[in-house]
């Protein structure tokens, strides 16, 4: 289907007109970002959806075809548009990519670099600014491993958003719960707001040889 164009909005919007790539991934808060997107397009965002395979165990891609007026890409092999075979062109109009729920699972291949599936191709290969809203049990976020992996993507420049105590999927209550659709699209306002230029068309150079690149926020 072709794109839909971003909805007007109100006219006081600051999303107005914006660009925001949503890949989600495979955790119970997957269903939450129905509400994201919906929220974003009511804004006036112009949203595109991805998706892991395990993503779609939770919420089919119809749902966020709906929501957004746009094709859902769900896999690098399968083309919507013939002139960007990998799909990485994407980010080259948008103004942010969120990655929610963010599993300690992309969470660990974006650390490494690994590009196996289309959401960490699209990081790996962002020429906008990425922000993760994780979502996962608590043992998991207070992993050492999980913890230094956030810590190495915060000092090259991701955001993250949340997450917060709460009840986790797992029938406990604990640090690791989404945060709420509201808060999301709140923090990613700020985040667009901030970010210069608007519509970033190339990565962002390292100040140096040395240098490891900075994510524009």
């Amino acid at each position: 289907m072709p794109d839909a164009p971003a909805a007007t909005g109100t006219a006081a919007s600051p999303l107005a007109g914006r660009e925001i790539i949503v890949a989600v991934c495979g955790g119970i808060a997957a269903f939450k970002m129905a509400d994201v997107v919906s929220k974003l397009v009511q804004a006036g965002c112009g949203v595109t959806v991805i998706m892991t395979a395990e993503a779609q165990k939770f919420v089919a891609p119809l749902t966020f075809q709906a929501i957004s007026g746009r094709s859902v890409r769900t896999d690098i092999f399968t083309l919507v548009d013939s002139s960007d075979t990998q799909h990485i062109a994407l980010t080259e109009k948008a103004d942010l990519l969120l990655v929610a729920p963010a599993t300690a699972h992309i969470i660990a291949k974006v650390a490494a670099g690994l590009c196996d599936d289309l959401v960490s191709l699209l990081v790996c290969a962002s020429a906008c600014a990425v922000t993760f809203a994780p979502a996962m049990n608590t043992r998991m976020w207070e992993n050492p491993i999980t913890q230094e992996n956030i810590a190495k993507l915060t000092k090259l420049g991701y955001r993250f958003i949340g997450p917060e105590r709460g009840w986790l999927a797992c029938r406990s209550e604990g640090i690791g719960r989404m945060s709420e659709p509201a808060k999301i699209v709140e923090e990613v306002t700020q985040f667009v707001l901030a970010a210069k230029p608007a519509n970033p068309v190339s990565p962002p150079q390292p100040e140096s040889p040395d240098a490891p690149p900075r994510r524009r926020v």
